[in-house]
């Protein structure tokens, strides 16, 4: 029997696709093992999106080369699209995929390895014409499963490898996402994550858009939540926020990346709003759903910051009451504008980061004591002996007492405190 490792880097839509490739090898009859274990086959599922994520997926590549030099290595995404001929040079290195042609690969997949054909799947992303489904039925190590419904950007911000990499924006046709969802929903899992590059741009060149979509998924019998995996603040549509308001089985959080909070430096990013239309937006989210969860993606150090900038931003940042941020170093990417302007001493970037995960770490507290004599609806992902574990519909981690059988149901929960990992509390009733 072949084995096969993988390692993913990168983003929820990683994620997603390295489930398709990990369906593919076991339906071939291959058997998982861990990535640093010598296997027959190797994938590599890379990221671009920093000089970090493919500096990683270089020392990924190295590392399958190096504990089995006789594997069949696959080397697949972003950093892939982005790097293809140098990867193609790589001794060791079989087959090279970038950002379409993914199903393709996976359909000769056995004969590649079987022949240890040397292959490069990656097209110019201007004749990618459209979504590539990889369908997937089961996510076996996961409660919630993720709907990769959408891919590509067509925003070109100043600091971002993402267009260049991913290509245009494209869709997943409905009648195929709902053919999914029935699918994974049958296959035991009551929450399902949409995801994408930019997910709230759903349905543009299909006559669709993403209320549409959830209409029709929340017709799902036994689909108990959808959840949003991430949408630009210029795409939470009032008929978005009405239909939350309306159907409490899509999740009370928003992930809404406002990646600074400085007019000037979002101008400089090429960000598609300033900050007055930002909180502005956020106040008239909180007034139709006032116990929601609104977290952010946030750039520390961005080219040119002064240090005036950056206080803006940590004053602003305090104003809009995140219940999280996600923070990131600002990298330096080839081919961005952004790579073209004067940069930020690496130090004052990790210092400026630093000083934003604490404020995150202050907000995560403060929306968690917020919930204290409150009920919340918990997706239960772990129970060890007495101890269960599991995520609220507005993505609180959530610890009680209960037992193995409550494992991947939807439980009401009553929080009683809050510590450093999350929340306390005991099954209401």
């Amino acid at each position: 029997m072949k084995t096969f490792a993988i390692h993913t880097l990168g983003c929820k839509v990683n994620s997603y696709e390295s489930e398709a490739y990990i369906e593919k090898c076991l339906q071939l009859g291959y058997k998982q093992v861990d990535f640093k274990d010598k296997s027959d086959i190797y994938l590599i599922n890379t990221c671009a999106v920093t000089n970090t994520a493919a500096s990683k997926s270089r020392q990924k590549i190295h590392q399958a080369i190096t504990q089995n030099p006789h594997a069949f290595i696959a080397v697949i995404g972003c950093y892939s699209q982005a790097e293809a001929a140098n990867i193609e040079k790589m001794e060791g290195v079989n087959a090279v995929v970038g950002s379409d042609q993914k199903q393709t690969f996976l359909d000769s997949l056995d004969t590649l390895v079987e022949k240890h054909q040397k292959i490069n799947y990656v097209h110019e992303l201007n004749t990618i014409p459209q979504f590539e489904d990889l369908h997937i039925e089961r996510f076996v190590r996961h409660t919630r499963a993720y709907l990769k419904i959408q891919d590509g950007c067509n925003q070109f911000c100043s600091y971002c490898i993402i267009p260049y990499t991913r290509g245009r924006e494209r869709s997943l046709e409905e009648d195929k996402a709902i053919e999914i969802a029935k699918k994974l929903v049958s296959n035991g899992h009551h929450e399902i994550v949409l995801s994408g590059i930019h997910t709230g741009r759903y349905g543009r060149g299909i006559h669709s858009d993403l209320p549409s979509l959830l209409n029709k998924l929340l017709e799902i019998q036994g689909l108990d939540r959808i959840r949003i995996s991430s949408i630009e603040m210029n795409e939470v549509s009032d008929a978005l926020l009405d239909l939350m308001e309306k159907h409490p089985q899509i999740a009370r959080h928003l992930h809404i990346p406002v990646q600074a909070c400085s007019d000037s430096v979002l101008k400089r990013m090429n960000r598609p709003y300033d900050m007055r239309q930002f909180m502005k937006r956020i106040e008239e989210i909180r007034q139709k759903l006032p116990l929601i969860s609104i977290s952010t993606d946030i750039i520390a150090g961005f080219a040119d910051e002064s240090e005036e900038e950056f206080e803006e931003t940590l004053k602003n940042a305090k104003m809009c009451r995140f219940s999280f941020m996600h923070v990131f170093p600002y990298s330096k990417r080839d081919q961005t504008v952004a790579s073209k302007m004067k940069q930020i001493h690496g130090t004052i970037r990790k210092q400026r980061a630093h000083e934003l995960c604490e404020l995150s770490d202050v907000m995560k507290r403060e929306y968690s004591n917020s919930w204290i004599s409150k009920s919340c609806e918990v997706l239960v992902e772990t129970c060890k002996g007495e101890n269960c574990m599991g995520h609220s519909s507005e993505y609180l981690p959530v610890m009680f007492k209960g037992d193995a059988s409550l494992v991947g149901h939807i439980v009401r929960v009553v929080i009683h405190e809050v510590n450093d990992s999350g929340c306390l509390g005991s099954l209401e009733g």
